[in-house]
């Protein structure tokens, strides 16, 4: 990089680049007239991969800036290869000038031949700032002839492959300190990176070189001094493998030297730390729902809640918790009135949102007000579960049960407008509410939601004007002061504001246009989202949403579960694709099935979940130093084969997988899978030591291995007497817990011992088993309930 910087040095324009070829975290500057600017528009700060909250932070940062997008219903002037292609955010591309390719052998073999550096853009359909860049940039001819000129140029769907933008946005994040997509990365032929970094304007502003300047610069290097660069990318792809393999070699002892007790309340300390008072959250602005951290906090408390030492933070870990995921609710980060939650907020108070709506955050907050139920019973919480419930299986499910993947932040205000604007689809004006509500309704609804005659967004989060006189709808007082302000009973008011809610929603879906609706349906995603469905159905007892688990479940192993060889697919989108499932494919379906499994007891989902975790530690597992790598060793056009400890805006694959291992373990008495959980943290000791806050998902998977299971067997043959049994065990929060129903001659009891020799009694009971032994049965069911619950 340091060879690249000095060549972009000296091509005029008098800008200068310093930045360092070390795969560490660097500070890479442009300076023009002594500002301090960064490649992608912003300052870089030195950061580390460890932090979550950096990585989570950056990655937005780019939606600061703001550019409306002009819609056309034109007939396309140009057709590129991606008109071929499945994925919604590839096919938006099919049209531009820019001669695109998909990532695959043909686009490597031109490369090759022609001798020409790679442009890859990654990005996803849902991502305002990527449409952005294509409408100012590869939809600009004279732009894309340069590309198409001295470029071989390709388009990569970051949810449909995973594997390239994790080790790309590796790269990124390790010369500047921060990421986020559109992804923008120069590669050599032989797919080694040598520059990159995120949106790009058109145009050189603030003494930054803008896109077109950056293609020629990049294009004038690879031709002036082709080997040096090639060295260059060739170091950086060594450090990158020095990186992913700076694991600790030994990692049966490395695991017996991770401290559970200094790390998990390292954990809660740095929550504690950072939690907002006021708002909830552990971050200013920009706030993102966190289900992993409430997730954490949740089993820090169900753990420690009667520790002598331990129990007044406990309170505090679940108050925190429960008191952000209330602030959630509020706000306006959920659509009040077609219900499910946007990506973001842009503001510390949840107030306005980045509008996409994201089908892994409806699956992780679902379960997180699940648990938060459980704990609490306050059925505010049952209500926000179920409130996203309608919403994914009213908005994005598949009629053959898969659920979609994203709706769009942008969309048409009118059917007669022509410019696409941000939250233009739930946004409202005064008057139009007036107008629909009457002016009564009107009264108790704007008091309620905060809605100001000139509008309710701070200018601050408005730069583009797109939201002036708007307002997003947020909780800004409670039922019972708008209804003493107004001199009207609690009950009126409620009945008001449903009935608001359901005028609003009707005139919403008759009068505007939709947004975009990422229709493919990905196996991980439908994993998350078949968890959280299978433990509400649980823990509301409630067949239709189990039903919706049991129909998205089914809709995988049908369309994207490959019976002959065992092996899942990633996508679906008018038929399967021909891209095989990553790691998190495995371990979120895993999941999921495990999940429904204690839904059902139908050992269907334990066969399958089985066979999945065979063939995941096939594919993915690494023998020699425990964990799971993303990628299956056969793709060779990934250069480098990464594991993920640290959680983003998903949960991490390893943790997950380190739960799943301990789960299957002990259902299955498979001692190998115990081993494998162990080297998988083993293997992670000095990140999960150092920065435990940034993997809440691993340190509950640990705090699963240092506690141990609490396995309930269920027997008997009568499904009514079992039934009381099985309503508790759904509706007891316990951390820790595997439930089974013992069968005869099903794959738990052929593996299984105590299964099987349980299997034959008649009466129902339970039997509580922890530390190698089983209890004596449980008849009573009070009696049971004391013995499960913490």
């Amino acid at each position: 990089m340091r060879f690249i910087a000095s060549r972009l040095r000296s091509i005029p324009l008098t800008t200068h680049l310093r930045a360092s070829t070390k795969c560490t975290p660097t500070r890479a500057l442009l300076y023009t007239r002594d500002i301090p600017r960064s490649f992608t528009t912003q300052s870089f700060r030195t950061s580390t991969l460890l932090t979550q909250q950096s990585v989570k932070g950056h990655s937005s940062s780019i939606c600061q800036f703001h550019t409306s997008r002009v819609n056309s219903a034109a007939i396309p002037k140009f057709t590129n290869r991606l008109v071929n292609e499945k994925s919604p955010y590839l096919l938006q591309h099919a049209h531009n000038p820019v001669d695109w390719y998909p990532w695959g052998k043909e686009a490597f073999d031109k490369a090759i031949k022609e001798n020409k550096p790679i442009f890859l853009s990654i990005g996803y359909s849902t991502c305002h700032w990527c449409h952005v860049m294509e409408h100012e940039s590869f939809q600009n001819e004279e732009t894309a002839n340069f590309m198409n000129e001295h470029f071989v140029n390709i388009k990569v769907d970051r949810e449909e492959n995973p594997a390239v933008d994790k080790l790309y946005m590796t790269y990124i994040q390790l010369i500047s300190g921060r990421g986020g997509w559109p992804m923008s990365v120069f590669l050599t032929p032989e797919l080694s990176p040598f520059f990159g970094g995120t949106y790009f304007p058109p145009g050189d502003q603030y003494g930054t070189p803008g896109f077109r300047t950056l293609l020629q610069r990049v294009s004038e290097v690879w031709e002036s001094a082709e080997d040096k660069v090639r060295e260059d990318a060739e170091s950086t792809i060594s450090q990158l493998r020095s990186y992913a393999s700076s694991k600790p070699l030994d990692v049966e002892n490395s695991a017996s030297m991770i401290h559970p007790e200094y790390i998990v309340s390292a954990a809660y300390q740095h929550f504690n730390k950072e939690f907002d008072t006021e708002q909830g959250g552990f971050t200013g602005a920009p706030k993102f729902p966190t289900p992993v951290q409430f997730q954490f906090l949740f089993e820090y408390f169900a753990y420690n809640q009667k520790s002598k030492n331990e129990s007044e933070n406990a309170q505090k870990a679940l108050d925190m918790a429960l008191f952000t995921l209330k602030k959630i609710a509020m706000g306006g980060i959920r659509d009040h009135v077609g219900s499910g939650f946007h990506r973001y907020s842009t503001d510390k108070y949840w107030h306005v949102p980045h509008f996409e709506k994201m089908l892994y955050d409806q699956a992780q907050l679902l379960s997180a007000y699940t648990s938060a139920y459980l704990i609490s019973k306050d059925q505010g919480f049952a209500n926000v579960a179920k409130d996203i419930i309608h919403y994914v299986s009213t908005d994005l499910k598949n009629p053959a049960g898969g659920f979609y993947s994203a709706e769009d932040a942008d969309s048409l205000p009118t059917s007669r407008s022509s410019k696409k604007l941000e939250g233009a689809f739930y946004v409202w004006e005064m008057e139009q509410l007036e107008d629909i509500l009457g002016s009564k309704s009107a009264k108790v609804f704007n008091k309620y939601y905060g809605v100001q005659k000139d509008g309710n967004v701070d200018p601050a989060q408005d730069p583009q004007n797109e939201l002036m006189m708007q307002n997003v709808l947020a909780e800004e007082e409670s039922v019972d002061n708008v209804a003493k302000e107004l001199g009207m009973t609690a009950e009126e008011v409620s009945s008001i504001l449903e009935e608001s809610k359901s005028k609003l929603k009707k005139f919403r879906d008759e009068n505007r246009p939709k947004p975009h609706c990422d229709d493919k349906i990905l196996t991980s995603w439908n994993g998350l989202m078949i968890s959280g469905l299978a433990q509400a159905a649980n823990a509301f007892q409630d067949k239709e949403i189990l039903n919706l688990a049991v129909h998205a479940a089914d809709f995988i192993h049908k369309e994207l579960y490959e019976s002959k060889t065992g092996t899942l697919l990633r996508s679906y989108r008018s038929g399967p694709s021909d891209i095989e499932g990553f790691l998190d494919d495995y371990s979120y379906m895993i999941q999921g099935l495990l999940d429904l499994y204690e839904a059902t007891y139908e050992e269907k989902w334990i066969s399958w979940a089985y066979d999945l975790q065979e063939k995941q530690n096939e594919l993915f597992y690494d023998n020699e130093s425990g964990g799971f790598f993303n990628v299956q060793a056969n793709d060779k056009s990934i250069l480098v084969r990464l594991k993920d400890e640290q959680d983003g805006a998903e949960p991490s694959a390893n943790a997950v997988s380190l739960r799943n291992l301990v789960r299957l373990g002990t259902i299955l008495e498979q001692e190998d899978y115990v081993v494998k959980a162990r080297n998988t943290i083993g293997s992670f000791a000095n990140s999960v030591s150092k920065y435990p806050f940034a993997m809440p998902s691993l340190l509950g998977s640990f705090l699963l291995m240092v506690n141990g299971v609490k396995q309930i067997v269920l027997t008997g043959k009568d499904e009514k007497e079992l039934e009381p049994f099985k309503k508790i065990v759904s509706q007891t929060f316990v951390p820790n817990k595997v439930s089974v129903q013992a069968k005869e001659g099903g794959l738990i009891a052929e593996k299984n011992p105590i299964v099987a020799q349980l299997a034959s009694n008649d009466k129902a009971a339970a039997y509580v088993c922890e530390n190698f032994t089983c209890g004596l049965p449980v008849e009573d069911i009070n009696e049971f309930r004391a013995k499960i619950e913490f």
